[in-house]
């Protein structure tokens, strides 16, 4: 009977072998293995509605307190219209979903508001709590067994600390931006130019980035229920905030996409959206799997009490079964059974 011939490894094996080995690659494969892309798309799909419903929430309750102030107003609205390209218009564009003028005028203590009110909770806590669920699968680990109640007032205090740190991060745009305009002329740059306008949207990135980093990380450890040292922490933290600050300076593109196509024209700002979305839950879940295998690699539980809880269950388990071990000649052929056994495998 002929014996087959054995597979010569081809040129380019010796190439992938050592790509496969870096850590980049190890977190892309981890990421497809663990299910990444459709956990993505099921959190794409909610985000898109969450962020509508706070949208109009958010900008009711802001229409209230700085209404009639451009100044205030102004900001804001530029940061989520850099925050999520396409859904806000600005400068008189057409391109964006929302006019901010329009939710400004808006008032949340209306039947309307108040249903756009529950409206938001319903969906940007479900959002939460899917987001902790993809997170934790990521993690590779069960879902939490907190009580219901409390996760939800943590996914509500994790809401609320979103948007105090998006109202922060557009008064610090606005003090960035004035520090710049004082700035810029005593170096003899003007800040209509070329260079100063270049310099104005590298601070309000810089505070997005921050923005973004600060996010992830209580994304990764505060929501998701889990405590990881700060060094891995901020390591995926920064890599996923950088990611998203390019996918923010090449968002028109994805708009773009749709507006060239004829048949979708008309859908062009939702689906450029659902795409970008769709790309922003990749990146998160990426930088989640970053966290994860990063740990791994140093041999780090990504839960230290499951882990401990699970040592000790073995360690009763063993005892257990010395415990029932037969006595005597018995007891010792089992377990020179057991060691052949042991090193068949």
């Amino acid at each position: 009977m002929a014996t087959a011939k054995t597979r010569k490894p081809g040129r380019l094996a010796p190439q992938i072998a050592w790509a496969r080995q870096l850590f980049i690659v190890r977190v892309i494969l981890y990421y497809s293995k663990a299910q990444g892309p459709l956990l993505a798309s099921g959190l794409a799909y909610q985000a898109i509605f969450a962020v509508f419903a706070a949208v109009w929430v958010g900008f009711s309750i802001v229409g209230l307190i700085v209404a009639g102030n451009h100044d205030l107003q102004e900001p804001l609205v530029h940061l989520l219209a850099n925050a999520v390209p396409g859904l806000i218009k600005v400068n008189g564009s057409s391109s964006g979903a929302i006019d901010p003028q329009t939710l400004l005028r808006a008032r949340t203590f209306t039947l309307s508001g108040t249903i756009a009110l529950v409206g938001v909770l319903v969906t940007a806590l479900s959002w939460l709590s899917s987001a902790r669920t993809a997170i934790r699968i990521l993690f590779g680990l069960p879902q939490a067994k907190t009580n219901f109640v409390l996760l939800k007032l943590r996914d509500l205090a994790v809401g609320l600390g979103l948007a105090v740190a998006l109202i922060i991060s557009a008064a610090l745009s606005v003090a960035g931006s004035a520090l710049t305009t004082v700035l810029l002329p005593l170096i003899g740059v003007s800040s209509g130019s070329f260079v100063g306008g270049a310099l104005g949207r590298l601070v309000t990135l810089a505070v997005m980035f921050v923005l973004d980093a600060v996010t992830l990380g209580g994304f990764f450890s505060i929501m998701a229920g889990v405590r990881i040292p700060f060094r891995r922490l901020v390591g995926g933290s920064l890599v996923g905030a950088l990611a998203l600050g390019i996918l923010k300076v090449l968002g028109g593109s994805l708009l773009g996409v749709s507006k060239n196509n004829p048949l979708l024209a008309s859908f062009a700002v939702i689906l450029g959206l659902l795409i970008f979305f769709n790309f922003a839950c990749q990146v998160i879940l990426i930088a989640a799997a970053w966290v994860k295998v990063a740990m791994t690699d140093r041999g780090l539980p990504m839960d230290a009490a499951a882990e401990a809880a699970r040592l000790e269950q073995e360690r009763k388990d063993l005892e257990a079964a010395k415990a029932a071990e037969p006595r005597g000649l018995e007891g010792f052929l089992a377990r020179r059974r057991r060691r052949r056994v042991g090193a068949a495998r």
